[in-house]
């Protein structure tokens, strides 16, 4: 059986709408057809994507699963529509993504020098995206934070920065040069503890539960933000703190914190020589021996 990519945009856009009258309007198709679309669909799968029963439209597991593969597999289609037609104009092209705080410029200048002709593009990325960018085809390669799930990436390492603890001007601690993990014990982090295990192992509002929310966070300007606001603290990548100074908030180094850790990452699958060609150029202009790496001796 071979997927219809507009059924399954059909699809996409009644998951998201949750209401088919209004996926229609999004659409501009009329909604008898695009029931049938979505019943064709279902037959094309042998299964039922939506519970159509008294409490409206619902996904149904089976939705939900597809849904969760459908959003990059259109992405993938439409970034492959893309490549095709620059190459079909003689324009090839190669999108590199990167996390805030990176500097691409050594990379970007070794690479042109050797294919002029190529049209480079940068997608900025944020944490939970930077790997969904290179799955989807939005982005060739990629220039990543670790921690990240690996599987159907090949991954180059770069270099590796200190992290730093962010604090509010006026916090308890702003007057130090330096923390100890164990001293941030008693603040709220506003991020994943996961990606602080040396917090989370010391952490008092995880061990008697009285952990706040965290609300939802798509970029380095609003985290800065709570934490001036005394809302908590973060931690980040040197790089990254640097590269965000804002008065109102301080940068403390934590002497007994695992630093960050900066790769390339691109698909297994491709074999796109411009890809391989900027994986050289990043290692060869951007990568540094962990023996080079700075450690902030005071404020930023």
């Amino acid at each position: 059986m071979d997927l219809d990519l507009r059924k399954l945009r059909y699809f996409v856009a009644v998951a998201e709408e949750l209401h088919f009258g209004r996926a229609a309007e999004r659409l501009h198709i009329a909604q008898p057809v695009l029931s049938r679309q979505i019943r064709s669909l279902e037959d094309d799968l042998g299964a039922e994507v939506f519970d159509r029963g008294r409490r409206g439209t619902l996904l149904t597991p089976a939705g939900e699963q597809l849904l969760e593969d459908a959003v990059p597999l259109l992405a993938s289609a439409q970034a492959l529509v893309g490549r095709v037609k620059s190459a079909a104009q003689g324009t090839p092209s190669l999108t590199v993504g990167f996390m805030p705080g990176i500097t691409l410029t050594p990379a970007m200048v070794a690479f042109t020098a050797h294919h002029p002709g190529v049209d480079v593009r940068l997608l900025r990325t944020t944490w939970d995206g930077q790997v969904a960018v290179l799955l989807d085809g939005r982005a060739d390669i990629g220039i990543v934070r670790l921690p990240i799930d690996r599987q159907g990436l090949k991954l180059r390492p770069l270099f590796r920065e200190p992290r730093v603890a962010m604090v509010p001007v006026g916090h308890r601690l702003a007057d130090r040069t330096s923390v100890a993990v164990k001293e941030l014990a008693a603040e709220h982090l506003l991020q994943d503890p996961n990606a602080v295990p040396e917090w989370r192992d010391v952490a008092l509002e995880l061990q008697d539960g009285r952990r706040l929310a965290v609300p939802v966070i798509h970029q380095v300007e609003e985290k800065l933000e709570l934490v001036a606001a005394g809302a908590g603290i973060c931690v980040l990548p040197l790089s990254t703190a640097t590269f965000y100074t804002r008065p109102d908030v301080i940068a403390l180094r934590v002497d007994d914190i695992s630093p960050n850790e900066v790769a390339l990452a691109w698909v297994a699958a491709r074999r796109s020589r411009l890809v391989h060609d900027f994986a050289q150029a990043a290692t060869d202009t951007l990568a540094r021996p962990h023996t080079e790496e700075q450690h902030p001796s005071a404020h930023y």
